[in-house]
This record gives C-alpha cells, structure tokens and sequence, in this order.
C-alpha cells in the first residue's frame, strides 16, 4: 500500500483511517476518550489509545500523535503507516507498543497547534503546586507578537520592533523568548497553561493504566514544524546532563539532537510531555525522543502561528484574510506532496524499528 494513502485531509477522516487500521489488525486493545468539544462541523473529537503486544509487557514503545493538534496531519499519517508493519503489531517478545492519537484532538480539528483552553499541551507539564519556570524574555516581546491590527500600521510597527529585537539580541534570543514556553500572558503564544488541560490529564489516565507497571519506556512524540522539509529530527527534549540522552543515542544514531547543548532546531522547552512522562513513571526507565518533521523555515512557521493566533484572537474564520492565514498555518505544519508523505513514513518506520530492537534486546 502506497504510504500517500494513510493521510487525511481533516482530523475525522484521520480518525476513521486509525481505527480501520487497528481494526484490520485484531488490536488487543482499542480505548476511547471522548472530548466534551466537537470540531468545526460539529464531529465528535476523542484520543484514542491502540494497544499491541501484551498488557503486562516489561517495555513499551509510545508513539504519540498531535501534541500541537494541527501536527496531527503528520503524525497520524504516520501512525497508520506503522500499523501496517509486522514488526510494530507483532513486537517483539516482552514488548508492546501503545499508539496514542490526536492527544489534542480539538487543536487538530480547528487546524491549530494549542488545546481549547489555548494552550500549548508541550509547555503544560509543568507542576502547578509550585512555582512555575520563568522565561521573561517573553515580556520583553508580548507586545508585539500578535498585534490586533495585524495587516495595518500596528502590524508594520510589531514586525520593526521585532526585527530590532532580533538585531540587539540575536535570532536565538528571539525564538528562545517565543517559544521556550511561557506562563504570564495567557492570551499570549507557546502558553503553558495556569491548570492541567483536558488532554494533559487524559496522557495521564493513559499512562496510568497501560505504562505504570512498565520497567523501561521508550517515547515517540510525532511533530512538524522545525528543520529541513521531510527530514525527521529525532530530538531529546531533557537536559544534556540526563542519562537518557545518551541512551538515545545509543538507539537511534549520534544525529539525536538536544536543544540544552544547542544541536537542535528547537529552543530549549520547559513543561514538556517528558516532564509528565517522568512525574507519572518515576520507577521506570526512560528513553524520549520528539521526531520533529521539517516543514518550511523557521521564520515562515513562526509566522504563521502568530498570525493563526490573531485569527482565533480578533480576526474571524470566514473572511478573506483569516481563510489565507488559516491555509498558511496548515501548509507550515502539513506538507501535502507525495514526497514529503513518503519520506515522513520511510523515517518514522526507521526509527520505530530501532527503538523496539532497542527495547527487545534489554
């Protein structure tokens, strides 16, 4: 089967072809749930959770999907593709691998990268009982990153601004106090949330009932946005310092990257899936990398989530200028070639084979 056939053109039809591919698979285990939203043509939204190997498995392999909704074009494509591997529904033994769908499935629906609270899910593992991580940088350009009057003289002025910023400061700077997370401006970009959104505390659940028990944990978390167009950068989203880092390295080759020491095309990220993984599973072993799929440059993406940002915020869904920006954001997170598609899948099944050879062999 042509690898351009697993993706979909919106969030149901990515549903659908989920389920008739764990269906046609005699998945062990299909769990639903539900979300209170619905999407744009009023379909009902949920994460479903697909389960191959046994249920009491030493190691499981995770692979998670729409993190940031819109990205779930991507991820879910190559979900389906993964079903139809042998080695991924018949893991090896002491194995089993969880596939966790449109963990934001509003976000994926509406074509956005943050959850119906507008948040964004990778900045909201943050422990709320206590002081949250800083970044106050991102006070320094709040003002200036979603002006209401966007294609006006305001508009003009943010991007003068910014570019100053970026000139004073450094290109680094400037993505670093956009996107590293942030939790003072909640109507503002890469918010990490003031609680635990609604697909926060449903990873949780997931985890808690089909990871607890595990020993060792390997983590997949499909995104796309940053890098070359089609490569998929395996990232490790801790701390240099963290054993795990070269444990990843140790399973998927020394092009892992790691934002801490400056290798990655991300910026470093606070309140991350990895710190959730780790608060739930503190007993387990654990060996996380996000594969981040390139979509356009850095520039182009950030852009477009500014601009998806002031559609939702001031400018409307059903005029001239919010229908462009909204095509904007899609093409920045979802590249619609039969190229870009094969690639994505050749990659994921690439890395996907490592890590459960990696979890295999102990």
């Amino acid at each position: 089967m042509d690898a351009v056939s697993h993706f979909a053109e919106r969030y149901s039809e990515a549903r659908t072809h989920f389920l008739e591919a764990a269906r046609d698979n005699a998945a062990p285990l299909v769990e639903h749930h539900p979300h209170p939203l619905v999407g744009p043509a009023g379909e009902a939204l949920a994460t479903e959770v697909v389960r191959f190997g046994p249920a009491d498995a030493p190691a499981v392999l995770l692979i998670n999907s729409a993190t940031h909704g819109i990205e779930g074009f991507c991820g879910s494509g190559c979900q389906v593709a993964l079903m139809r591997d042998e080695v991924v529904v018949q893991p090896p033994p002491g194995v089993a691998v969880l596939l966790v769908h449109a963990l934001n499935p509003h976000g994926f629906a509406w074509g956005r990268r943050v959850t119906e609270e507008g948040v964004d899910l990778n900045r909201n593992f943050a422990a709320f009982d206590g002081p949250l991580p800083a970044n106050p940088g991102y006070a320094d350009i709040a003002a200036w990153v979603v002006p209401e009057d966007w294609h006006g003289p305001g508009g003009e002025a943010a991007e003068a601004a910014i570019a100053a910023y970026i000139e004073a400061h450094g290109h680094g700077a400037w993505q670093a106090a956009l996107t590293g997370g942030q939790y003072t401006h909640p109507e503002g970009l890469f918010y990490g949330g003031a609680a635990p959104t609604w697909s926060r505390e449903t990873l949780e659940r997931v985890l808690a009932d089909h990871v607890g028990h595990a020993q060792r944990v390997g983590f997949i978390d499909l995104h796309t946005g940053l890098g070359p167009t089609g490569y998929g950068e395996p990232i490790f989203p801790g701390a240099p310092e963290d054993p795990a880092l070269a444990r990843a390295r140790a399973w998927y080759g020394a092009d892992v990257t790691c934002p801490g020491e400056g290798t990655s095309t991300s910026a470093p990220v606070q309140g991350t899936l990895y710190d959730g993984l780790r608060r739930a599973l503190p007993e387990a072993e654990h060996t996380p990398i996000a594969l981040e799929f390139g979509t356009v440059p850095l520039d182009e993406m950030l852009l477009a989530v500014r601009g998806d940002h002031w559609v939702h915020r001031y400018g409307g869904l059903n005029h001239a200028p919010g229908i462009a920006l909204k095509a904007r954001m899609r093409a920045a997170f979802y590249v619609e070639t039969d190229a870009w598609k094969r690639a994505v899948v050749d990659r994921s099944h690439a890395i996907v084979r490592r890590a459960l050879a990696a979890l295999a062999a102990g």
